[in-house]
């Protein structure tokens, strides 16, 4: 399989009551079929995020986005466009950045993190200098990162609560 040329296909979710950012690195090719963030079915972060919010799952693009909003998350990938084989953080080449200006501006971001290291290592080469604010890291809720159980990185990621309204 040889590596493609790929825009970013999704827009951000985010509004004027966004308080954290959650990035990834990029959509995996489950993702871009879905269109709509962490579409591959045993990626675990919306069960992660339904267990820390004590919401139900959300199924749907519409719930999701949905989800999102209600509990002031804002998602969106460090990398805008980049050559890519499937679904491969490892053969992420020639990357684009995200321009995280439009998010930044428009609502009040107590933080930003980035699911797993792959996003972290982008972020902290690419996008840091740009917005000069650094990122949490949270274990990655990939199914690769099998070394982590659904409820470890939903205590790994309990931290986001500190800067979200929910009561944690």
């Amino acid at each position: 399989m040889k590596p493609a040329h790929i825009v970013h296909p999704l827009k951000p979710v985010y509004d004027k009551d966004s308080r954290i950012l959650i990035l990834g690195s990029f959509p995996s090719v489950k993702t871009r079929e879905m269109g709509f963030f962490y579409g591959h079915p045993q990626n675990r972060y919306w069960k992660v995020l339904s267990a820390l919010f004590e919401d139900s799952f959300p199924e749907t693009v519409e719930e999701r986005r949905a989800f999102l909003l209600r509990h002031h998350i804002a998602a969106w990938d460090v990398i805008y466009e980049c050559d890519i084989t499937g679904s491969s953080d490892a053969s992420i080449k020639n990357v684009t950045p995200t321009d995280l200006q439009p998010i930044l501006k428009a609502a009040p971001i107590r933080q930003i993190f980035v699911n797993g290291k792959t996003a972290e290592k982008m972020y902290k080469k690419y996008t840091e200098p740009l917005t000069g604010r650094s990122a949490l890291c949270l274990p990655s809720t990939s199914p690769a990162n099998a070394a982590w159980s659904l409820e470890r990185l939903v205590e790994a990621w309990r931290v986001i609560l500190d800067f979200s309204d929910e009561p944690g």
